[in-house]
């Protein structure tokens, strides 16, 4: 954590949700792995996930909500919101991620797991009631992700795996 502009910067690793007010900006790095941000235009306050898989597999008994699931994520993001005094559908959503990091070893007919991620973000915000104001899904490469809780801004720039990329400039969503 550190401030830039006078916003705290704070990087989300795989597996990690956070939700603040807009003393803050948002920062992660997505190939497979699918980020929502939530943002109430009134208290200016947001969240964002960075989450590895739509939902936990039967196999895995571990006790607790765990930001790694896509479904479980977006609950651990409305409870912060709802004790800071936000509803999520109250919130604009944007969804980012679920990049094809291996195109040349996905078979025909298979839906990678960035496919799965993005879909299962889509269908979250919309069993939630959040409108979905802008996406960036799918495609091939990694997408950088900043935002900036103060104005609800995220920029998003992809990086295609075969081009190494020096901009750090990118689109706003």
């Amino acid at each position: 954590m550190h401030r830039i502009e006078g916003l705290i910067d704070i990087f989300l690793q795989p597996g990690e949700f956070f939700v603040a007010d807009a003393e803050y900006q948002m920062r992660t790095m997505l190939g497979s792995c699918v980020s929502i941000t939530l943002w109430h235009p009134f208290k200016r306050v947001g969240a964002m996930s960075h989450f590895l898989l739509p939902t936990r597999g039967a196999s895995d008994k571990t006790e607790g909500l765990d930001a790694r699931y896509g479904d479980e994520a977006m609950q651990l993001m409305v409870s912060e919101l709802r004790q800071m005094g936000v509803v999520a559908s109250q919130c604009q959503g944007k969804v980012f991620g679920g990049g094809n990091m291996f195109p040349a070893q996905l078979r025909p007919g298979a839906m990678n797991v960035g496919q799965r991620n993005g879909e299962a973000a889509l269908e979250l915000l919309n069993c939630h009631g959040v409108p979905i104001v802008s996406e960036s899904l799918f495609g091939i490469g990694h997408r950088q992700i900043i935002f900036d809780v103060r104005n609800g801004d995220v920029w998003c720039h992809q990086v295609p795996p075969s081009s190494p990329s020096t901009d750090s400039e990118g689109d706003l969503i």
